[in-house]
């Protein structure tokens, strides 16, 4: 059975990607689960995919549900749709959108192609994470927010923003308290 290795890039920033692993008999139904699950997006908004050429166009529609507005052409649906019908070259691509409001745009691109599945891993599965994943509902860093109050009040960050150093009224520098020139020491 063939297992189908894709990489799913942000559209906005190529460094921060996902690699997923997918049987060829699987549905796109699932590919779209894997992908939110890998970027812990929650599972609640509109989807869908576009078959895409080598220029990122946007062809043939394959949809999470039938939605109120005009098609092309009709479109496939993610539950029935094997992902293996729709692999027409060896580099197929495909864009993921998700969230037709926040309009999240994925850019998804057929990278590999075994006939050995990893009896390790139940399908489809995130193989590789690379970057730190946008919050879907604002944004996210290395910390959260809550733990970013917390740093400000332990260190004081307003303390001595006025300048780096502090100075006399001559305007020479005030001796350090680390070399004990304030408290009148004297090196020997």
């Amino acid at each position: 059975m063939a297992v189908l290795k894709f990489r799913v890039y942000l559209e906005e920033d190529d460094s921060i990607y996902r690699d997923v692993a997918i049987k060829h008999t699987q549905s796109f139904f699932q590919l779209h689960q894997v992908i939110l699950k890998s970027y812990e997006f929650d599972n609640k908004h509109q989807a869908t995919f576009y078959r895409s050429n080598d220029n990122w166009q946007r062809g043939r529609e394959i949809t999470l549900e039938k939605y109120e507005k005009r098609y092309e052409a009709p479109p496939l649906l993610m539950q029935e749709t094997l992902i293996g019908s729709e692999i027409k070259n060896p580099s197929q691509k495909f864009i993921y959108i998700y969230d037709f409001v926040k309009n999240w745009s994925f850019l998804v691109e057929l990278i590999g192609v075994t006939k050995d599945e990893n009896s390790r891993l139940e399908y489809p599965a995130v193989i590789r994470t690379e970057g730190i994943a946008p919050s879907q509902n604002g944004t996210k860093g290395l910390m959260g927010h809550d733990k970013l109050s917390e740093v400000e009040e332990k260190y004081d960050l307003l303390i001595g923003t006025e300048g780096f150093g502090e100075k006399n009224e001559d305007g020479e520098d005030l001796p350090s308290e680390e070399s004990g020139e304030a408290s009148g020491e004297e090196e020997q």
